[in-house]
Formats: structure tokens, sequence, C-alpha cells
């Protein structure tokens, strides 16, 4: 008995002090993980993240670290941890390869997150689609048309293909083209076009207008224009100009031809 509690006391004040470093990891992990959580969302905040995404990371973040703090605390006690990771991991690879796709969309949304190609209200072209982005959910970006349509597409879709953000510039530029028949001048033409573009209030200056004959096609003189406008009058500055074009066009009769083909019929005369 003599020997026994001497070693009894041994072995608590052994296991006292190892409890207590496990102890004070978790408290310790706690303020370390609550404040790298709060360092993040700061940062995303400042980023204009949407607030459910930052919600989501903020979550994943903090349950990520405690994972590593709990791993910490039980090392410490002197618990074989490998054989706990080697569990997890196995779990981890038979959860995986059952929602593969699914995973791969939740890896894609994280993508999204940090690399931010696109944010709420912007107009994109993605995965053979177009749209205004509405929402960035774990596994979906959800685009509205502009017929109005609802479309719910997997972030994993969106982070394989080219990603076109049409509003992520302040200025974009317009390009139209126009045909004319040979009857008409050069300068008639362009000066026609000139006249319109310094006349419209959207258009800017600065990069300078470009009209020019670019092609000489089969029936019509092709003349290419090019103006730049803020990315929010690019559709009215579009169709400004293409209307205008055309009744400008009327007014100086200046033909607009469409393809046609003579037919020469030879007779035989015996």
């Amino acid at each position: 008995m003599e020997e026994v509690i001497p070693k009894l006391i041994e072995l608590i004040s052994t296991f006292g002090l190892k409890l207590l470093a496990a102890i004070a990891i978790l408290i310790i992990g706690k303020f370390v993980v609550k404040g790298v959580r709060k360092l993040i969302v700061k940062a995303m905040e400042k980023k204009r993240v949407d607030k459910e995404v930052i919600s989501f990371a903020g979550s994943l973040i903090y349950s990520a670290l405690w994972v590593f703090v709990i791993i910490a605390a039980l090392a410490q006690l002197g618990i074989q941890t490998s054989s706990f990771l080697a569990v997890i991991g196995a779990a981890g690879l038979a959860i995986g390869l059952a929602l593969q796709g699914s995973l791969s969309n939740f890896a894609a949304g994280f993508l999204m997150i940090i690399l931010r190609p696109f944010k709420v209200d912007d107009y994109v072209e993605a995965a053979g689609i177009d749209g205004v982005v509405k929402d960035i959910n774990i596994f979906t970006t959800v685009l509205v048309s502009f017929d109005n349509k609802k479309l719910i597409v997997p972030n994993s879709k969106i982070m394989d293909g080219t990603i076109i953000n049409y509003t992520a510039q302040k200025t974009r530029r317009v390009d139209l083209s126009f045909g004319v028949g040979y009857e008409s001048s050069n300068e008639q033409v362009k000066g026609i076009l000139n006249r319109l573009i310094d006349a419209h209030a959207l258009i800017l200056k600065d990069p300078k207008p470009f009209v020019r004959v670019s092609k000489l096609g089969d029936s019509s003189v092709d003349f290419k224009v090019r103006v730049w406008t803020k990315t929010g009058d690019y559709w009215t500055v579009y169709h400004d100009l293409l209307e205008s074009v055309k009744e400008e066009f009327d007014k100086e009769k200046v033909n607009i031809p469409y393809p046609q083909m003579d037919v020469h019929v030879i007779k035989n005369e015996e």
C-alpha cells in the first residue's frame, strides 16, 4: 500500500499536468480561433464579399481551426493522434467519393470566394450562359437572364471555363459595322457617322472614336465604328447609334444594300 500511494500520486500529478496543459491549449486556442476568424471576416468585408459567402467561409475556417486545436489538446494528453487522423482521413475519403460532384462545386465556390472573378449584380458570361449575378452559394451561383429567367449554375461549371465579366471595367467599347452602296462617297458616310457620334452625350471623347472603311464586300462598302462609353450606358449607345444611323442614311439618300445576284439569260439562236 505504501508503494501504491506514491505511484498513484505521481500518476495523478503527471496526468494532472498534461490535463492542465490540454485545457490551456483549448482556452488559448479558443481565443486564437476567434481572432483569426474575425480578421478573415473583416478582410472579406473590406473586399465587399457577399454576406452569405462571408458567413460560410467564416464557419468553415472556424471549424477547421478547432479541429487542429482539439488534435493538439489530445496529443498533449498522450493520445495517439495518428490513428485519430487516419480514421478522419478514411471517413473523408469515403464521403468524398460519394459526393465527388458536390465537393468539386464546394471547392469551386471556395475558389470564387478567394479569387472573386465577379460579385453580386455583375453581368457575366460563364458556362455558356449569361446573366446578372444574384447570389453566390456554397455549391451554386444564381444568375438572372435579361428575359428574367432564374439560372442556377454549378460552381464547378463556372470555374472550369472562361468567365467574361462585362461590368468589371468602368468603360466598354461599342463596335458596330454599317454597309453602304458603292455609289456613296467615303467622305459623305464618314461625315454622317462622325456627326452622330459627336452629338451623342453618352459617347466618350477619350479614347477617340474610330470610323474607317473596314471591308470592300461583294455588294457593299463596310464601315467600322468603335466608340467608348460607360459600362452602364453600353446598350443605350448601341441601340441609339443603330437607330440614328438608319434615320440619317434615309435622309441623306445613303443606300444600305442587301446581297443580290444578277442572272443573265443567254438565248441561243439557231
